[in-house]
């Protein structure tokens, strides 16, 4: 009985997720940053302003780590943390200037990155690829936010 593909599907997510990371850090290398500053990064360009928490786990970094990176980023000048006014406990992070200049080379790394990945692929490949991908990580948020409903 010839075993069910579908079983592969979350070994698969992650071992594409880790080539991926691989693949972009392998172009990134004359960047002069890590893949979690890179990260960190492009998560405050879509959400400026969030709280170092937040970060923490749109990164999927340990608080501590996060903390030390940021500190470093900071002084490099590239961001601000400052005190939540709503949350005396909580810090926000924020994209100073000189970031604008890193986060178009990132970008640039992660083009090549994706032109890799996505060799051989028609524009509609592509497209259902991305639009498959959304509806399973829809529906992946749907029933975390359910479970959570219930407990």
């Amino acid at each position: 009985m010839p075993a069910d593909p579908l079983r592969n599907f979350g070994f698969l997510l992650r071992e594409v997720s880790s080539l991926s990371a691989l693949n972009f850090e392998r172009h990134a290398i004359d960047l002069g940053l890590t893949l979690p500053q890179c990260k960190i990064l492009t998560y405050l360009q879509r959400s400026d302003g969030i709280s170092q928490a937040k970060l923490a786990e749109l990164t999927d970094m340990d608080p501590m780590t996060l903390a030390r990176t940021l500190e470093r980023m900071e002084a490099d000048g590239w961001i601000k943390r400052s005190a939540d006014p709503a949350d005396r406990r909580a810090r926000k992070v924020c994209l100073k200037p000189p970031a604008a200049a890193l986060l178009q080379q990132i970008w640039r790394v992660a083009d090549k990155g994706r032109a890799d990945a996505m060799a051989g692929l028609t524009a509609g490949d592509r497209t259902q690829l991305m639009s498959l991908l959304e509806r399973v990580r829809c529906n992946l948020n749907s029933a975390l936010r359910a479970a959570a409903k219930e407990t």
